[in-house]
């Protein structure tokens, strides 16, 4: 088949590396000069330095992988990256700069886990026995719950502590939705996969190289060494079927893959609904008003430094509050970047840049005692869909030879790049 994928994000690449495995004809469209979506790294900043003048490769966001990644691994192999030379492997840690905190052991799943809460810092015994109890619980219910219920009712047993040292920090960096709005359900399908469920799925990840490095530019070369056709800064202006098959800007195909946002997939089905049968018509509108009716979590890193600026950890969890924003901070001088360069995840930001800035350097003050300069901050305002209770999200079919890729079409997971690359491949294999 020729096959038309508009997007070039990971889900999108995920899809044509799929399909060109298949033996299909494919091309990519993709609107900017870069790939990889919303991971991807900010090379096209040429003037972007420290303040000593050091010139520095920044990412659009801070963003990990976990062991309990086995299709963005296998696809990172499958275009010729090492995960092992790109990616540092750490035992999960929600360490504080204080100390205190979680570490898992060097241990098969799951006693990992065990001893990573038996042995964590500050805990009381009752804190740890309550925990230990709500986790025997969620195995023994097969890590299912009522759709309709939080992530912080679900732990409404668990102590104070345990909550704002590991629950918190979990949920907001896998969900990146708050607690008291995130969806219990799909929190556990998280906690079940990447804690309790394969051998080193709970590892932790993180990228030594920028985004683009890690896996986009590898995967764009490979697609172009077998035949598929990357078109960047084209951005698509007509999609309309046709009788054999889909028509982009001219070009005929016999399927279409929308591997954009969803606020833009949701435009594409409305165009030609009127020219529809009043069946296919009116699942078109039920798809787009999905798509619609998603909410939207804003993610920022702020980038800061100082010359002596140094982490006891690669990755640090940090203690946040409305007046102290950031819940991680990674040290991009033990991950393949300057000595001195920190970055502060805020997820679920709703802050503006210089408020955001300030309260970034007071709690690195107030926190790791380090007067830090800012040295850029990204703040992607679509960054993920709210993953709340009870959520419908949009199916991957939307008409006869016209499907959508990316993290947020309906699925298991939130919205993680294990999410996008699933659900390329799903897409692409769907067409056989």
């Amino acid at each position: 088949m020729k096959i038309a994928i508009i997007g070039a994000g990971w889900a999108g690449l995920a899809a044509a590396i799929t399909a060109t495995k298949a033996s299909h004809t494919a091309t990519v469209y993709e609107a900017t000069s870069s790939i990889g979506g919303r991971a991807r790294s900010l090379k096209h900043l040429n003037n972007c330095c420290l303040p000593d003048g050091t010139p520095v490769v920044l990412d659009n966001g801070q963003h990990i992988l976990i062991g309990a990644y086995t299709d963005t691994l296998e696809l990172m192999h499958q275009v010729g990256i090492q995960p092992e030379s790109v990616l540092l492997n750490l035992p999960m840690t929600l360490r504080f700069p204080d100390g205190l905190g979680l570490q898992f052991k060097n241990w098969p799943t799951p006693l990992d886990a065990l001893g990573g809460i038996l042995t964590a810092q500050g805990w009381s015994l009752g804190d740890k026995a309550r925990l230990l109890k709500a986790a025997i619980g969620w195995q023994h219910r097969g890590f299912s719950c009522p759709t309709t219920m939080t992530v912080a009712e679900l732990c409404s047993a668990l102590s104070a502590r345990v909550n704002s040292e590991l629950i918190e920090p979990l949920c907001v960096s896998a969900l990146n939705t708050p607690a008291d709005r995130a969806s219990a359900s799909v929190f556990l399908r998280v906690l079940r996969d990447a804690l309790f469920g394969a051998q080193g799925g709970s590892r932790l990840l993180l990228p030594r190289v920028d985004l683009g490095a890690l896996f986009p530019d590898a995967a764009a070369a490979w697609l172009q060494r077998h035949g598929c056709q990357i078109q960047r800064g084209h951005r698509v202006t007509l999609i309309q079927p046709t009788p054999q098959g889909w028509q982009i800007d001219g070009a005929n195909f016999d399927a279409v893959i929308l591997a954009t946002s969803a606020s833009n997939a949701a435009i594409t089905p409305l165009n030609y609904a009127d020219k529809a049968t009043i069946s296919i018509a009116t699942s078109l509108h039920d798809w787009s008003a999905l798509c619609q009716a998603l909410r939207f979590e804003a993610i920022a890193t702020v980038y800061a430094w100082a010359a002596d600026a140094r982490l006891a950890y690669p990755m640090l969890a940090l203690r946040s509050c409305a007046q102290h924003p950031a819940q991680f901070v990674f040290d991009r001088g033990q991950l393949g970047g300057p000595v001195g360069l920190l970055a502060f995840v805020v997820s679920a930001c709703d802050a503006d840049r210089a408020t955001l800035e300030t309260q970034v350097r007071a709690q690195a003050q107030s926190q790791m005692g380090l007067n830090l300069q800012v040295v850029k901050t990204v703040v992607e305002r679509r960054a993920t869909f709210a993953c709340t209770p009870g959520l419908k999200r949009p199916g991957m079919h939307i008409a006869p030879g016209l499907l959508a890729c990316g993290d947020y079409v309906d699925g298991p997971y939130p919205a993680t790049l294990e999410g996008a690359v699933r659900s390329g491949i799903a897409a692409a294999q769907a067409l056989s």
